[in-house]
């Protein structure tokens, strides 16, 4: 199976090389990484193409002219890892929050699953002891209340930056019309992935705050994501199981 993992990276150089070198030491022989980068002042895009030549045929590097989003980075990427061929597609962040070592389990998965999530909340998940009690009860919130209420998702991680997929959930969806662009871009992927009726699997994992650097989330970042959650509930209304449509289009 061809395996492409794809990378946003803003001011990650601190991290990259580790992170690189950790997954091309994973048991996928066909892995492909793919860098999105916006920019990086931190000098992370050159940095990402040094690595690049140190694995010819196995890494690219897109380099954006400035900080575009998250969402917007990721859709690159997918867009990128189809036009390579790739079977699964797993996204990641590059902090080692989602540690490499869970890649080639999510990756098994996809005989049975068509996408997998790197779950912090469900049975054997867990946070980083470091978090404060605040930011635990936010994020038990947000995912566990808020947003499976207002979009009745199954998934209890809907947050959840850690995923894989197969090449026909990202073939399905209609990336024109997902618009967030910064971590909610995150819940609309997972309910469009409800909508549209893949099997989601989670699997339990260990989310480690980031080693170096700064978190990226701050207050104007968790105003859009609450906001944004009612759009995405709005903008997909009419979004139908797959297997509906093609019940519906049977020649008769």
């Amino acid at each position: 199976m061809n395996v492409t993992v794809v990378i946003p990276t803003y001011n990650e150089a601190d991290n990259l090389a580790e992170l690189v070198e950790a997954l091309f030491a994973l048991p996928l022989p066909k892995l492909h990484v793919i860098i999105v980068d916006d920019n990086s002042p931190d000098g992370t895009g050159d940095l990402a193409e040094e690595l690049a030549g140190q694995h010819p045929g196995q890494m690219t590097v897109l380099h954006r002219p400035g900080k575009l989003g998250l969402g917007s980075a990721y859709k690159a990427g997918f867009r990128h890892a189809l036009a390579l061929g790739a079977d699964a597609v797993v996204q990641m962040d590059a902090d080692f929050s989602h540690s490499p070592h869970y890649v080639p389990q999510m990756v098994r998965h996809l005989d049975a699953y068509d996408v997998v999530v790197g779950s912090r909340y469900v049975a054997g998940g867990r946070l980083d002891e470091r978090w404060s009690w605040w930011r635990h009860l936010l994020s038990w919130w947000a995912n566990q209340v808020y947003v499976r209420m207002i979009l009745n998702l199954k998934v209890r991680d809907a947050t959840a930056g850690f995923k894989a997929f197969r090449r026909e959930v990202l073939e399905a969806i209609d990336f024109s019309r997902v618009v967030s662009n910064g971590y909610v871009f995150q819940v609309e992927v997972a309910y469009l992935c409800e909508r549209l009726g893949f099997r989601v699997l989670e699997i339990p994992i260990y989310f480690e705050d980031r080693r170096i650097g700064r978190s990226k989330m701050n207050v104007p970042v968790k105003v859009e994501a609450a906001v944004r959650v009612w759009q995405i509930r709005w903008r997909h209304r009419h979004v139908t199981p797959l297997a509906m449509r093609t019940a519906d289009h049977k020649p008769v």
